[in-house]
């Protein structure tokens, strides 16, 4: 457990979470007990099973009784979470089918100038995210040259834009800026995602810094709403008094 902030339930969730996540297809469905669990997380057993409920509730695990706890196979992709360990986070884009449709040079948009200062042109990414066939969200990044060089298209199917950018173009990356908002799906974006035009999509704008304050990637994702929901989770345990 590294957040004083979280409660411990919680922690083991998010944790849990990118395990399952992030599990190869030839990995055991079985998970450790919910001893083996406490033991390796150095928390009591109530906080397991506390944690191991929130997950069998979205569909990720089932508990069997006398029998144990699997990963269910095949599930149907999970809540959206903005909130735990960046690898936590990183692990719900990791597993899906995910297409490249476009990596070229732009000049820099209008938009995005006061984001990349001086810079003339940019490497655009467009790619397509699919499970089992249906198309899940479309992503749209815009990066500095100097930094896609170093970004390989195989990178690009298998791993999440900020992940490659920490990993590959060994950025030291400080925050990501988050908006997320409902919108009506523009006609491109409907097609993409195979709603009608003008269904409710849900926008996400993310605007990525390194330790020294510069922008190293804005990117701009479209999720269809019927297969994502956004969560928040609030504690009030340190607003008590």
């Amino acid at each position: 457990m590294t957040d004083a902030r979280l409660p411990l339930w919680y922690q083991v969730t998010e944790s849990l979470r990118a395990r399952i996540l992030g599990r190869a297809p030839d990995e055991p469905l079985r998970l450790p007990t919910e001893a083996q669990l406490a033991a390796e997380y150095a928390v009591a057993v109530s906080t397991v099973r506390q944690a191991l409920a929130t997950l069998e509730t979205e569909g990720l695990i089932t508990r069997r009784r006398r029998h144990g706890t699997f990963i269910v196979p095949n599930q149907a992709h999970p809540p959206l979470h903005v909130l735990g360990t960046v690898d936590t986070i990183l692990a719900q884009q990791a597993g899906d089918d995910v297409r490249i449709l476009r990596r070229s040079p732009v000049p820099t948009p209008a938009a995005l100038t006061a984001h990349f200062p001086g810079v003339e042109t940019l490497i655009e990414f467009q790619r397509l995210r699919l499970q089992d066939g249906d198309p899940l969200s479309h992503a749209e990044n815009h990066i500095r040259p100097e930094h896609a060089e170093k970004i390989a298209d195989e990178d690009l199917r298998t791993s999440p834009m900020t992940k490659l950018l920490r990993d590959r173009a060994a950025l030291d990356l400080a925050r990501i800026d988050n908006t997320v908002e409902a919108c009506p799906a523009p006609p491109h974006i409907a097609e993409l995602l195979q709603v009608a035009l003008a269904a409710p999509v849900l926008r996400s704008t993310n605007v990525t810094y390194d330790t020294r304050g510069h922008v190293v990637d804005t990117a701009v994702i479209h999720y269809r709403a019927d297969r994502f929901q956004y969560t928040v989770s609030l504690d009030l345990t340190g607003s008590q008094q």
